[in-house]
Formats: C-alpha cells, sequence, structure tokens
C-alpha cells in the first residue's frame, strides 16, 4: 500500500500531496494506542472501578464469615414519673419515682455456613436504680453465656450466599476482561478510523492535484483545438468535484483524529499520528479451540453457572419456607443479682434455656405446592436460556474464528488489487497525457484506483477489527496461545 500512495503521490507533478504531521507530533501503534486506552481510558477506569467494587463486596462476605464481636448496650434509660403503689390496706396510692437503668452486651458470633445457624458467645452487665418510696438498686450480670440457634427444615440461605457469592467473584473477573477487550476493540476501529481519514486525505490531496494538472493541460489541448468543449467541462467538474472531496476529508480527518483523542485521554489538540503496516500477524485459530476456550472463559458462561444456582435456591425455599419447620434455641451461662456491682460476679448461679418452636401450616390453600411449581418452572426457564447462551458462545466463537481466516485472505486478496489499480492508474494518466487514451478511460482508472485504496483500508480495519473481535469472543490470546490475564 505504500507503493501505492507514492505512486499516486508522484501524479501531483509537484504540487505537494502528502499530509505531513506536525513536528511535535509522535508516531502511534495499534499496539500502543490500545494499552493507553486500557490504562488511561474512561470505558478502562470504569471498568476497573466495577472489578474493584465487586472485589470488596466479595472480601466483605468473606469477613462476614468470621466471627463478628459487637457491642451494644443502653448507657442509661432515665425515666421520671408517677406511678400507682398498691398499698397493705388494698389502697392504691401514686407517688413519684426516678428510674435509671443501663446495660452494656459484648457478643461474639459466629454464622455456621454448614447448617445455617449462629453460634455465640456472649457476656453481660446491667444495673436498675429507683428512687422513691421504695428505692433500691440492683446489679445484674451474665460473666458468659454460650448460645445456639438452629433453624430446622428451613433453607440454608448462609449455604446458598455462599455458592452464589463464588461464582460473583469469578463473574465480576471475567467481565473485567471483556470490558477490557471491548476497550480494544473500540480503540482499534477509532484507530483505523484515523488511518482511514488520513489515507482518504492523501489520495484526496493527490486527486486534487491531479485533476487541477489535468484541467490545465485540457485548458490548452482545447485552445490548440485538439479535444472538444465536452472533455473540458468533464474536466473541470472532476477538478470541482475534486476538491470537494478534499474538503470532506480533511473535515472526516480532523472528527476521527479528535475522536482517538478521546479514547486515549489525550488533551485537545494533541498531535497524533498513527502507524500502521500491510502485515497481519500469521497464526491460525482453529474453531474447535476457540469454542472449547469461550466455553471455559466467557463471562456469559459464568453467568449461566449464577443464574443456575439462583434457580435452585428458588426452588429450594419453595420447598422449605413454607412447609413444617421448627427452631431450637439454646443456651447455657452463669449469672447473679447483687446490689453492688462486685457482689454481682459472686455467687454465681446456672443460667439455662432451651426453645424448641415449631410451625405447622395446616391448610394453605394448594399455595405451598403453587409456590413450589412456580419455582421449578422458573428453573426450567433458566436451564433453556443456559442452553441457548452457551449454544450462542459456541456459535459466536467459532464464526469468530472464521471471520478472522477470511479477513486474512481477503488483505493478502486486496492489497494485490490496490497494486494493480495504482499501476493501471499510473499508466493511464501517462497515456492521456501523450494523447493515447480519452479522458474516460483515464477517470475510470482513477474511480479504480480510489476504490480499490478504500477496499485496503477496509481488509485492514476489517482483519484487526476480527483479532480483536475473536479475543473478546474467546478471552483466549490465539498468537501466544494462551488465556487473557487482568492482571492484578
Amino acid at each position: 500500500m505504500n507503493i501505492r500512495i507514492c505512486l499516486t503521490l508522484t501524479l501531483a507533478l509537484g504540487e505537494g500531496a502528502i499530509v505531513t504531521p506536525p513536528a511535535s507530533a509522535q508516531a502511534l501503534t495499534l499496539s500502543e494506542a490500545i494499552a493507553r486506552a486500557q490504562e488511561r481510558g474512561p470505558q478502562a477506569r470504569a471498568a476497573r472501578a466495577a472489578r474493584e467494587s465487586g472485589r470488596y463486596r466479595h472480601r466483605a462476605y468473606r469477613s462476614g464469615l468470621l466471627p463478628q464481636l459487637s457491642l451494644v448496650g443502653t448507657v442509661p434509660s432515665y425515666n421520671k414519673s408517677i406511678i400507682s403503689v398498691l398499698r397493705d390496706d388494698g389502697s392504691t396510692e401514686f407517688v413519684p419515682q426516678q428510674q435509671t437503668d443501663a446495660s452494656m452486651r459484648v457478643t461474639l458470633s459466629q454464622k455456621i455456613p454448614l447448617t445455617g445457624g449462629d453460634l455465640f458467645v456472649s457476656s453481660s452487665l446491667a444495673r436498675l436504680r429507683v428512687s422513691g418510696p421504695t428505692a433500691y438498686q440492683s446489679w445484674s450480670t451474665t460473666p458468659v453465656s454460650v448460645g445456639l440457634r438452629q433453624d430446622i427444615l428451613r433453607p440454608n440461605t448462609a449455604a446458598w450466599i455462599g455458592r452464589e457469592d463464588a461464582v460473583r467473584a469469578e463473574l465480576d473477573e471475567r467481565a473485567y476482561l471483556e470490558a477490557m477487550e471491548d476497550v480494544a476493540l473500540q480503540t482499534a476501529t477509532l484507530f483505523f478510523d484515523v488511518y482511514a481519514a488520513r489515507v482518504g486525505l492523501e489520495n484526496a490531496v493527490t486527486n486534487a492535484a491531479v485533476n487541477d494538472t489535468l484541467y490545465r493541460l485540457n485548458t490548452g489541448r482545447f485552445e490548440v483545438g485538439k479535444i472538444g468543449e465536452n472533455d473540458l467541462l468533464q474536466s473541470e467538474l472532476a477538478l470541482l468535484r475534486s476538491r470537494t472531496a478534499l474538503e470532506s476529508a480533511r473535515l472526516e480527518h480532523e472528527r476521527a483524529t479528535d475522536a482517538l483523542r478521546l479514547a486515549l485521554d489525550l488533551a485537545p489538540g494533541t498531535p497524533v499520528e498513527v502507524t500502521v503496516t500491510g502485515e497481519v500477524p500469521e497464526f491460525e485459530a482453529d474453531t474447535a479451540r476457540a469454542v472449547a476456550e469461550a466455553l471455559k472463559n466467557r463471562a456469559a458462561v459464568t453467568a449461566v453457572a449464577l443464574d443456575e444456582i439462583q434457580a435452585r435456591q428458588s426452588v429450594a425455599e419453595a420447598r422449605l419456607r413454607s412447609g413444617p419447620g421448627a427452631t431450637v434455641e439454646a443456651s447455657y451461662g452463669l449469672n447473679a443479682t447483687a446490689p453492688g456491682a462486685t457482689l454481682a460476679y459472686q455467687n454465681l448461679l446456672e443460667a439455662r434455656r432451651f426453645t424448641l418452636s415449631v410451625q405447622v401450616p395446616l391448610w394453605q390453600w394448594g399455595a405451598h405446592q403453587e409456590g413450589v411449581q412456580a419455582a421449578e418452572a422458573d428453573r426450567e426457564r433458566v436451564t433453556n436460556l443456559s442452553a441457548a447462551t452457551l449454544r450462542q458462545v459456541a456459535h459466536d466463537a467459532r464464526f469468530a474464528a472464521l471471520e478472522l481466516a477470511q479477513a486474512r485472505r481477503n488483505v493478502l486478496l486486496v492489497a494485490k488489487s490496490d497494486s494493480v489499480a495504482a499501476k493501471r492508474f499510473e499508466v493511464a494518466y501517462n497515456r492521456y497525457v501523450i494523447g493515447r487514451i480519452t479522458i474516460d478511460n483515464l477517470y475510470i482508472a482513477q474511480a479504480e484506483k480510489d476504490q480499490a485504496l478504500l477496499q485496503y483500508v477496509q481488509a485492514l480495519r476489517g482483519y484487526w477489527a476480527a483479532l480483536y473481535g475473536l479475543r473478546r469472543a474467546t478471552l483466549f490470546d490465539f498468537a501466544v496461545g494462551r488465556p487473557i490475564r487482568g492482571g492484578s
């Protein structure tokens, strides 16, 4: 393609067709543009923030599985009121009273994921002070109390949440990798937008210069009667059209360059010059390998696993939540009461508590069974959608691999066509200058040259879009033969 541009530029006859980048502009390759976009681009920063959010949620859940130490208390509670007091003779007397109480409890609790129960160890201290006709003060202590609360025949929510959290953590990581590949694909598109606009601008400059030269040449020929007025007017029309195309190409080049600046987080007006070679990587993307890697790496596959866990959880909860069940609560400890704080820790007595609460629905008008059937139907829906999702993932990966192979073949074929079209236009131009062909044949050759150049640029764009599309569809780098990893 570089030879092709040079050939057309030489036809400008010294008109200065090359679009020269600013002196301060640094050449930017596609890999460098993608690396910068993935480091500093707004979409990449948003993806990292989403990943960090998921990681913090996962850490919060894991921290919640560890023993939790808490302190609760009332310091103090004050009440001043008039209360009724029953006298010895049976009469009632209303007397003023002031009451102050305070309490403090320290609890160490532990969730049991295997059963969904709660185990706790606590220690508490409370004081009650009453002033008035029946003034007194009392301290109550529970130096230690060990207890357990366990639901029976009820869904183990803690276990289901644990399964979901493990899958969600993996889903967040894979979603991040896909988001970064989306950034790469978007950057490649914007990069080749700039390249296509630059090539189009260079070609428009060349065409304008060539058509200007042809118009001057044809003006002289018309004056000496070698061509008719129709050919002169056709030449003038081609010149005007080429100048219009040049203005449009300049605007498109500025638009594409500014869009790339936004993606790379560059300041407005920063010089940007892209560098593209006609070479494409030589590697094969096996369709079977692409499908296997996609089914192993894609976030959609992890999302399917999460949906299936949630569907099974809904079925389990529907079966157990509204059916017969029980709750066991038991605790054992030591406690005492005394008028003084220090005395309240002496002569400790046993404190025992055991409660078995039973819940047995007697008649629900079929609500329990209907709820179970609804959950089963929803699980069937999830199963069908999951199977369709997995088939779609495999479909996308397979055709992404095929499209890459086709895109590489297209680049090689179109590159040859571009060289042939450039050579044909050069020959046609020289033959027209010496009067061996008509102006119609020259403009046909020029149009074919422009079309071949456009097809070549589009073929390069299509190849790199297919390459990064395959990476996105599989989360696998076929160039190096390993899965894509996102780093820390």
